[in-house]
């Protein structure tokens, strides 16, 4: 295909409303693979930007606890507050997609976060009060937690227009994001550069990057113009929103997600620590087994969009769950660390495509793609909101190897429930 002719992803006339109709028209106007090209890269960007906001906090996390004085237990609770945000935002993220769009969505949600990230930032090391501080963090996480589920429903989208497996590398870019983010924040630790400063730049970066980015997106895809005949068949109000959360489908994907998230998030909190008490490694030890998992994510989440299209999504779910399951058993039981890190390379790959397949799965139904993204994302979320503090509990008593036995138990039921997030009948990219 020349780089200019018409593309529709699938080979077939998209329906009204479909990627590149006119408001209110008929018939739509094809993109072409110039405009698809630029679509999906601008979710590149927007993806990466992500991971680089939410890394650029987490480094700072050490010298922000100093500032403010606060207790590990403070802490914790000032944490909670992104949480808590992460969840606002997930919640509002349906209504907004609904009501502007993916474009306009991602815009406001990610000035919200750069807003939140700078009052963070100027929180802790101008005015070293908590309460900037948590309100700056809740802030992040709404609008962070928005930008998640419309990023994943723009990509859903450009994934099927494309006709070829794309989620995985959406993924991947917010994975090179964090490390960016982590990267940038280490330089500006070793620098002295104060944290107001260091945040409000990536607050400002952030604004930046989603007012070029947003112009190369292509409008709402999945639901048709509000004033068009086709729109009183696209489900509204919280009676549609419940409707979906009471699918079954939609529930058991959230288990595969929720499994993942918990292997992912779990190494994200305790693996350094797991690996230094656990198999008495020193901590730069520990720090390097953390960036094998990391690494390993990154090329499973790449390598992945191959494997999906040739595979599909439910044998290639099924054998990352083994691989997951095989390295947290090698972490857990180890006799060695050689053993260990292998482990935690198969860990790493094993997690890396859950939560990107889900997503996809989730967005099958354009009609409805915006409210089931936002269910299976918010069971997500909760791996992340019990998950540190789970593993903690049983960490406390049994040490942290052995409270890994959790994720051991949550990877498999993610690997039994895989069948829910099969293609439908048909559609399978690469099949066609």
């Amino acid at each position: 295909m020349t780089q200019d002719a018409p593309a529709t992803g699938s080979g077939a006339p998209p329906a009204p409303g479909a990627v590149g109709s006119a408001p209110g028209a008929g018939t739509p106007t094809p993109l072409t693979r110039r405009q698809l090209s630029a679509w999906r890269n601008a979710l590149f960007v927007i993806f990466a930007i992500s991971g680089v906001a939410l890394s650029s906090w987490v480094s700072r996390t050490p010298v922000i606890r100093d500032m403010l004085g606060a207790s590990t237990a403070q802490m914790g609770w000032i944490v909670f507050a992104l949480a808590v945000g992460s969840i606002v935002g997930l919640t509002l993220s349906t209504p907004a997609l609904t009501r502007f769009g993916p474009g306009r969505t991602m815009t406001g949600a990610i000035t919200v976060g750069a807003l939140g990230i700078v009052i963070t930032g100027v929180g802790a090391s101008t005015l070293q009060s908590p309460l900037p501080v948590v309100l700056g963090l809740a802030l992040l996480g709404a609008g962070m937690g928005m930008t998640d589920v419309s990023m994943n429903v723009d990509g859903a989208a450009n994934e099927r227009a494309l006709g070829r497996t794309v989620m995985p590398l959406f993924h991947a870019a917010f994975s090179l994001g964090t490390m960016a983010g982590a990267g940038l924040g280490a330089l500006a630790e070793l620098a002295d550069v104060p944290v107001s400063v260091h945040l409000t730049v990536i607050g400002v970066a952030m604004v930046v990057t989603i007012l070029i980015s947003v112009r190369y997106l292509q409008p709402h895809p999945d639901l048709p113009p509000a004033d068009s005949p086709e729109s009183a068949a696209v489900p509204h109000g919280w009676r549609a929103r419940l409707a979906i959360w009471r699918d079954r489908r939609t529930v058991l994907i959230g288990l595969i997600v929720l499994g993942m998230a918990f292997a992912e998030g779990s190494a994200n909190d305790w693996l350094t620590l797991a690996m230094v008490d656990g198999h008495d490694v020193t901590n730069a030890t520990g720090a390097f087994v953390f960036g094998l998992f990391v690494t390993a994510m990154t090329v499973g989440r790449v390598a992945g969009v191959f494997l999906l299209d040739r595979f599909g999504r439910v044998p290639v779910l099924r054998v990352s769950a083994v691989s997951a399951a095989v390295g947290l058993c090698l972490v857990i039981f180890g006799p060695n660390p050689v053993i260990a890190g292998i482990g935690v390379v198969l860990w790493g790959l094993g997690s890396a495509l859950g939560f990107p397949v889900g997503m996809s799965a989730a967005a099958d139904d354009p009609a409805t793609a915006a409210g089931r993204v936002s269910a299976v994302a918010t069971i997500g979320y909760f791996a992340f909101l019990v998950g540190p503090p789970s593993i903690g509990f049983l960490g406390e008593h049994f040490g942290l190897l052995h409270g890994l036995l959790l994720v051991l138990v949550l990877v498999a039921v993610a690997g039994m429930v895989s069948p829910a997030a099969r293609e439908p009948k048909g559609a399978r990219h690469g099949a066609h």
